[in-house]
């Protein structure tokens, strides 16, 4: 096998272990979010996401970026025998990371108040002091997941992220409850029971999210310094005659961060964006302001929890290609660029494809699966029958942006953000003001969003790559059979709901069973050869399945 076959394969199967992690991760988030959601309610969700959408851009602006700038950046140096100067890497990290996490951290708590008033939610104050320290844990543990993915693995990350979402989970519903009464007895007392317990109640939530970071950090901070003996055991054996001062290992990092910095902060401020744009504009068109916390609410917590889980696997694979198309497009190995931009691109539409379909057909069952429909299910469920096609569009952008970071051309994800936000802004003024929309305007308008990056990535991907898409194996006969198993899906569920009335039973045989028919037609329409089902992870186990079934 080739060395480039090898990283093909490689860099497929360490971007499935950190997806098969977020999906883990996904899947324990979303089901603590059930019982915590029963807790603090719609409105207390509404509090929740506010804080979390102000701490997620200073996040964004201080930490975010470290991860993948440290991976390639040590990926780089380690490719060449600079062990030292990798360990340089890392050392400068850090110390920036405290820098800037710290700030970051201290602007966040003490300007609680103002964000949260921007926002038109001032009782998320409670939470987002919460959060504030998070910034710091975050930041730190970001370079030694950056560190370790460097190096090719993503064991590392994978656990401490499963390590994180479990403590979360644990910590977020025991403190949601606790602090739900704490805050209600204080509003019996301020004329205003319920929202003081939701909003204490989200605090306890962001609680969570501090202790998982922290125990995720203490995991990973014991793993390097295990690790950091064997490291410097080889550092000893590293012959390079340079060492790079750490004026150029600072210099090097910012010129790193500063575009992913940039691109992610207006890829994610979308979300603070048209929160704002939202509540005010509705406030403005007559409707209450309690009513327009519970549409928030359900828009955040129940339709974007859901669609999040699949772009996980995208945003997984991403963090993958980085290190590999970095050395490859370093070594100048063009075909083995294109070839691992056309396996990643292909991976991830066999995936987004059934999910969209799959997730836009069951909608409701789904969420009655989750404990997730409530009173206000039949509005969600609309959200996600017709919002699902999101998941398609932020599968490829996402993805995209991580292959064009992975052959430096780090600001084309910059540019292309910066145009598609200013698009999805007028869209979705547009669908509040003229088309009167409401909350689905907010759903239209980041699928709108989504979309045109991915139109930019894809252009920008052509002119400095030479990658040409191929378009009927990667999305034609993906679509078609997703459209087959959709179909499928809808009558199994139906039919089985009608014989036993329950729809757990149903909802979960109507997924099994369509994901069985669409690997079935996907084969038999030769959306995958055997050749490319060997590259995916466990794919010669796939392979011996088919042709076993006649599938190949």
């Amino acid at each position: 096998m080739s060395s480039g076959k090898k990283s093909d394969s490689n860099f497929l199967v360490q971007g499935s272990i950190l997806a098969i992690a977020s999906i883990v991760s996904r899947i324990i988030g979303l089901l603590y979010r059930i019982p915590m959601t029963n807790i603090i309610g719609d409105t207390g969700n509404s509090y929740y996401s506010a804080a979390f959408e102000i701490y997620n851009i200073l996040l964004i602006i201080s930490a975010y970026s470290l991860p993948l700038a440290v991976s390639k950046l040590v990926s780089a140096r380690v490719s060449k025998g600079q062990r030292k100067n990798a360990y340089r890497i890392v050392k400068g990290a850090l110390l920036l990371a405290t820098g800037t996490g710290l700030t970051a951290s201290l602007i966040l708590f003490f300007g609680a108040s103002f964000f949260t008033n921007m926002l038109n939610t001032p009782l998320s104050i409670f939470a987002l002091k919460v959060l504030a320290p998070t910034i710091l844990v975050v930041a730190v543990l970001g370079v030694l997941r950056g560190f370790f993915q460097g190096l090719g693995t993503m064991m590392p990350s994978a656990i401490s992220q499963i390590i994180e979402q479990i403590v979360n989970a644990i910590v977020s519903i025991a403190a949601a409850y606790i602090l739900y009464g704490y805050g209600a007895r204080i509003g019996a007392v301020l004329g205003n029971k319920e929202k003081y317990g939701s909003a204490y109640g989200a605090a306890g939530g962001t609680l969570g999210t501090n202790m998982g970071a922290v125990f995720a950090l203490l995991f990973l901070g014991m793993l390097f310094l295990a690790y950091k003996r064997i490291f410097k055991r080889q550092m000893r054996r590293d012959t390079s005659s340079k060492t790079e001062s750490y004026q150029n290992v600072f210099r090097v990092l910012i010129m790193t961060i500063v575009p992913v910095l940039l691109s992610t902060t207006i890829y994610n401020i979308s979300a603070i964006l048209d929160q704002g744009i939202y509540k005010n504009v509705a406030e403005l068109q007559g409707y209450k302001p309690d009513d327009i916390d519970v549409w928030w609410g359900i828009f955040s917590g129940k339709y974007k929890t859901i669609i999040n889980i699949p772009i996980s696997i995208a945003a997984a694979m991403a963090a993958s290609c980085v290190p590999n198309l970095t050395g490859a497009y370093a070594r100048k190995d063009r075909e083995s660029v294109r070839s691992q931009i056309n396996i990643a691109i292909r991976f991830i539409m066999v995936i987004a494809f059934p999910c969209t379909i799959g997730i836009a057909v069951l909608s409701g069952p789904i969420l009655k699966l989750l404990h997730l429909y409530g009173s206000t299910g039949t509005t969600a469920a609309t959200m996600l029958t017709t919002g699902a096609i999101a998941i398609l569009f932020y599968s490829l952008s996402t993805l995209s942006n991580g292959l064009l970071q992975g052959i430096n051309r780090m600001r084309e994800p910059v540019k292309n953000a910066a145009i598609a936000l200013g698009l999805h802004l007028i869209a979705l003024l547009v669908m509040m003001f003229g088309l009167h929309l409401g909350i689905y305007a907010v759903v239209y308008s980041n699928a709108l969003f989504a979309f045109f990056m991915c139109l930019f990535n894809a252009m920008s991907l052509r002119k400095y790559s030479g990658y040409r898409q191929e378009v009927v194996k990667t999305f034609l006969i993906p679509v078609a059979a997703s459209a087959i198993m959709g179909v499928v899906v809808f009558g199994v569920y139906k039919g089985i709901f009608a014989v036993i009335k329950v729809n757990a039973i149903a909802a979960i045989l109507a997924i099994v069973m369509g994901a069985v028919v669409y690997g079935a037609i996907l084969l038999l329409l030769k959306g995958l050869s055997e050749e490319e089902l060997k590259k995916f992870p466990k794919g010669y186990l796939f392979v011996r399945i088919a042709k076993k079934l006649h599938l190949l």
